[in-house]
């Protein structure tokens, strides 16, 4: 593969009220010194369009019912985005397995609260470097975005970790009720 075959790799957009899929290029292929991102729109009927992700192929025009599963899935987050290896993860293919996976995933979220909700972190530098021993399992996977760079350095708060998670439960639990189904 030709190392500059990455560069011409252009994002899949989704137009769900022409149904139709449309390759865009970035803005830094056009001009090298733009960095701002600008919103997609259809060029048939000026709408803003979906980004998929890279490995997003779209149903054919007249199949309404993956259209309208497509536009489900966006609606809660779940898009073709993925850095090319393994393929974009598990898409759901019905309603139903949407709303399974999103309550799973609450399931977790809500894990991962407890967890640092529940954890006392260690004062001193020394006694992290025991705490990261002994603890690191099961801190693995449940660290905000946020907080992977200063677990690095041996710091954490808790705060902003529960604080992250509670946002992440509340995420789910909207997404949840856009289906018409009530949270516990």
């Amino acid at each position: 593969m030709c190392r500059y075959a990455f560069y011409s790799y252009k994002p899949h957009y989704a137009c769900f009220d022409c149904r139709k899929m449309f390759r865009r290029r970035l803005l830094n292929d056009i001009d090298r010194d733009e960095k701002v991102s600008v919103d997609a729109k259809c060029p048939q009927c000026g709408g803003y369009m979906a980004n998929m992700g890279l490995d997003f192929k779209p149903p054919k025009k007249d199949d309404l019912k993956a259209w309208k599963h497509l536009c489900d899935l966006y609606s809660v987050g779940i898009t073709y985005h993925s850095c090319g290896c393994s393929g974009p993860g598990y898409i759901p293919k019905t309603k139903e397995k949407i709303i399974e996976y999103l309550e799973t995933t609450k399931g977790r979220y809500i894990e991962n609260f407890r967890l640092w909700n529940t954890i006392e972190l260690p004062e001193t530098k020394a006694e992290f470097e025991k705490f990261y021993q002994r603890e690191f399992h099961k801190l693995a996977g449940t660290l905000p975005p946020s907080l992977n760079t200063d677990y690095k350095k041996r710091r954490l708060e808790k705060k902003d970790a529960v604080e992250y998670w509670s946002e992440k439960i509340k995420e789910i639990e909207k997404y949840i009720e856009s289906f018409g189904l009530k949270t516990n």
